[in-house]
C-alpha cells in the first residue's frame, strides 16, 4: 500500500504504550492519525512502577526469553500497561511496545518482554506489538524506532504554523539517547529521516543514584550541578569503538557500562556530573554524521528536565537547543504517542523502518497485531 492511499483510510484514535529503558513506568497517549500525517493530539496519562515492580525488571534486564525472571517481568508488564490502557475505553486500537530486556541485533537478536496477545486479551481490544523483531531479522538494528514518528512530528509542526520547513533535529534522552535528523520537505519518512543511538543517556545516571541510595534520579540535575567533570574519563568513553561507526547504529542499555565503572570512585556530584558531560559528549561526536546541520535541536524524553544536561548540551552543539515543548509537542509522551502512530501504520501496512534509521536493507512493517479471542 502506498502512503498517499493509506490517507484515503481516514483518521484513527489509537492509544500508544511505552516503558522505555529507564524503567520508571508507563506512559500512555492518545492519537488521531491516518499512518502518515498526524491529525491531533489526546489525552495522557502515566502509571509509575513501585520499588517492587522496578526491582523485578532490573533484575531481568539483559534476559532472554526462558531465561528465569523473564516470565515475572512479562507478565508484570501486561498487567501494568491494562491497568491504564482501562483509562483509555475510547481508543479501539492500542500500540505496546513491551519492555526492552536486551537488545543484541548482530547476534541474539532483540527481546521485549512482554505479549500483545496477552494485552488483547486482558483489554478486549486489538494491539499491535513486537514491532522491533522483523527489523531484526531482516539485518537492521531494531532501533531506534520513533524516527519515522519524528517526522510526522516536524510535518505536523510545520503545517501548524510552529516551525519553518527547514532541517531540524530530535533528540530523545530515555536510559539512552537516540536522535533524529528530519527534513520537514521530504516527500515522506523513508526519505526524511536519518537516525541513529547517540550512546548512554539518563540510564548510568539513574543507576548510579540507585546504587548510591540517593533516589531513582538526580531531580532537575542539581547534583550534577554540584559537580566537577572528570575530562580524562570522557576522554576515555569517547574512544570507544563505537563512536566511529557508521550509522545508522544502536545501543543496548548497559553496552557502556565501563562508563559507570569508570565514574564509581568518583563522589556522587563529580560522578553525575561526569555522566552528564559524557552524555552531551556522545551527542555532539553524532553531529559528525548529521547530512547537514540543522536549524535547532528539540529534545524529548525525561533528560530534558535535568538542568544539567541541557546546558551541557547547549555548551556542546552549534545550533539553538530547545524542549520539544517550543514548537507544541509533548516531550514526555513523544514515544508512546509513536507507538499508537506506528500501530495505526502496520494495521495499514505502511513501513516502520528503513535503510536510513536502522540499517535494515529495504524499507520494514514490523510489529504483530492480536485480537481478543472470543
Amino acid at each position: 500500500m502506498t502512503e498517499g492511499k493509506a490517507m484515503m483510510g481516514g483518521m484513527i484514535r489509537a492509544l500508544g504504550m511505552m516503558s522505555g529503558t529507564s524503567l520508571d513506568g508507563v506512559d500512555a497517549a492518545l492519537i488521531e492519525t491516518d499512518g502518515v500525517r498526524i491529525g491531533g493530539f489526546g489525552r495522557s496519562g502515566y502509571r509509575a512502577y513501585c520499588d517492587n515492580e522496578s526491582a523485578v525488571l532490573h533484575a531481568a534486564l539483559g534476559l532472554w526469553p526462558g531465561d528465569e525472571g523473564v516470565s515475572d517481568a512479562a507478565a508484570l508488564s501486561v498487567a501494568a500497561h491494562a491497568a491504564l490502557a482501562a483509562d483509555f475505553p475510547e481508543a479501539a486500537l492500542i500500540g505496546y511496545h513491551g519492555q526492552t530486556l536486551a537488545h543484541d541485533p548482530g547476534g541474539r537478536g532483540t527481546h521485549q518482554a512482554g505479549s500483545g496477545a496477552e494485552l488483547a486479551q486482558q483489554t478486549g481490544r486489538r494491539v499491535v506489538w513486537d514491532f522491533r523483531t522483523e527489523d531484526v531479522r531482516q539485518g537492521g538494528q531494531g532501533a531506534p524506532l520513533a524516527p519515522f514518528f519524528h517526522w510526522a512530528c516536524a510535518d505536523w509542526a510545520v503545517r501548524e504554523g510552529r516551525m519553518t520547513a527547514e532541517p531540524v533535529v530530535f533528540l530523545n534522552l530515555g536510559g539512552v539517547g537516540n536522535l533524529t535528523w528530519v527534513d520537514p520537505a521530504a516527500e515522506g519518512p523513508e526519505s526524511g529521516c536519518l537516525a541513529f543511538d547517540t550512546g548512554p543517556a539518563n540510564a548510568p545516571i539513574n543507576d548510579m543514584m540507585r546504587s548510591r541510595g540517593l533516589g531513582a534520579r538526580d531531580e532537575g540535575g542539581e547534583l550534577a550541578d554540584a559537580g566537577r567533570v572528570d575530562a580524562d574519563i570522557i576522554a576515555e568513553f569517547l574512544r570507544h569503538p563505537y563512536f566511529a561507526r557508521p550509522v545508522p547504529k544502536s545501543l543496548d542499555r548497559d553496552a557502556f557500562d565501563g562508563l559507570s565503572k569508570a565514574v564509581g570512585n568518583l563522589s556522587a556530584p563529580d560522578a553525575a556530573a561526569t555522566l552528564v558531560g559524557a552524555l552531551a559528549a556522545s551527542v555532539a561526536t553524532g553531529f559528525d554524521h548529521l547530512p547537514q546541520p540543522p536549524a535547532s535541536v528539540l529534545v524529548c524524553g525525561g533528560g530534558r528536565h535535568n538542568r544539567a544536561i541541557m546546558s551541557a548540551l547547549r555548551a556542546a552543539l552549534p545550533c539553538p537547543v530547545e524542549p520539544v515543548e517550543t514548537v507544541g509537542l509533548d516531550g514526555d509522551m513523544l514515544e508512546a504517542q509513536a507507538f499508537g502512530w506506528l500501530a495505526v501504520r502496520v494495521l495499514r501496512g505502511l513501513p516502520t523502518s528503513g535503510p536510513s534509521t536502522t540499517a535494515a536493507p529495504a524499507p520494514v512493517c514490523g510489529g504483530r497485531i492480536s485480537t481478543p479471542r472470543e
